[in-house]
């Protein structure tokens, strides 16, 4: 398994994390490494912020076009302004962001020639609306919706790097067989695992727990991209957890 010893939520790591750049881009410091952080941000959590504006009351073909341009103004960094200089959190940012966007900054006649055309983000081959159909039809805020995804969002990031980090290693069929204990699932015993991979109940437990300590590692990495200082990882993880 991968040490944790480089993780960005070391203090001396976390300068170089993607939303501590876009903060610095805010303060004047525009870099194309800054740029490319907050592309990759925006990629990895553009659902949210599509859930967002759906459950805010818009039609599918509407709210790809206002999350499409939404993208593509904040890419432009007309956004960046509005960052807080000393702290905050990606999510944070990008809820407030957006409200204001919706409330003041849209106008559909105008959004073809502000954007020229560019597709930030390909939500046509994302199938957004596909996933937003899934989505429970019960009382949730938009805001909590949001939060709700931004989480869900972050976790199958984490999922996608440990399965990507472990099918490297030659450790695929370990990985698929193992994952279902990541979350304490009792869907197959320890017992069960090991007889079906021919291995000892307690050599499968080790894996187990390296696999969580290793997941537990990766949230963190993840985390640290979306939130100001170290400080703040345990906190942010603690109430995304709260919102599933």
């Amino acid at each position: 398994m991968a040490s944790m010893k480089n993780s960005p939520s070391d203090p001396g790591d976390f300068a170089a994390t993607r939303w501590t750049l876009v903060l610095a881009a805010a303060r004047g410091s525009q870099t194309p490494r800054a740029a490319t952080a907050m592309a990759e941000l925006c990629r990895i959590y553009w659902y949210p912020l599509y859930a967002f504006i759906r459950r805010r009351g818009y039609a599918a073909p509407e709210a790809e076009d206002l999350t499409q341009e939404f993208f593509t103004r904040l890419l432009e960094k007309h956004f960046l302004a509005a960052v807080d200089r000393e702290k905050g959190r990606f999510r944070t940012f990008l809820l407030m962001a957006v409200k204001r966007f919706l409330a003041n900054e849209y106008d559909r006649a105008e959004a073809q020639k502000r954007g020229g055309g560019q597709r930030i983000v390909p939500l046509e081959g994302l199938e957004p609306e596909n996933r937003y159909r899934l989505e429970p039809a019960d009382t949730l805020t938009p805001e909590r919706l949001f939060e709700q995804q931004w989480a869900l969002t972050l976790l199958d990031q984490v999922l996608a790097r440990l399965e990507a980090e472990m099918t490297a290693g030659s450790k695929a069929a370990l990985f698929e067989a193992m994952k279902g204990h990541l979350a304490g699932s009792r869907d197959e015993t320890y017992a069960a695992t090991a007889a079906r991979l021919g291995m000892t109940e307690g050599a499968v437990k080790v894996a187990v727990h390296r696999l969580r300590r290793r997941y537990r590692a990766i949230l963190q990495e993840e985390i640290a991209h979306t939130v100001a200082c170290p400080e703040e990882i345990e906190e942010e993880i603690r109430y995304l957890f709260t919102c599933l």
